[in-house]
């Protein structure tokens, strides 16, 4: 049986509409990581781009500053994780109903 190759086309194309709709609304959702019972904040966009930091005044111990910037990477990490998660599922949810035809390689 011969596909649809215009069936496909549109398939294809409603598949990218969806994945750059899904990619602003990334950009535009943010994810909050934290370190130290929430001594130290960092604010990600899903997109990865990260839009603030804050340190509470209890996180600076200027005889401790490698505890401060473990803090600041495990916050930026928590938040990177978030973020990744909410695009996989906004990814996935994006894809639903898009099904790669057999021997067509996609």
């Amino acid at each position: 049986m011969q596909p649809d190759i215009n069936q496909m086309m549109r398939s294809v194309q409603k598949a990218q509409q969806e994945l750059l709709k899904a990619q602003d609304e990334l950009a535009k959702a943010t994810v909050e990581g934290s370190a130290g019972g929430g001594a130290v904040k960092v604010v990600c966009a899903g997109n990865f781009q990260f839009q603030a930091i804050k340190i509470q005044a209890e996180a600076v111990d200027v005889n401790d500053m490698g505890m401060l910037e473990d803090l600041i990477l495990t916050a930026i990490n928590d938040a990177t994780k978030k973020a990744q998660e909410m695009g996989e599922k906004k990814m996935a949810k994006s894809m639903k109903g898009v099904r790669p035809r057999p021997g067509l390689g996609f």
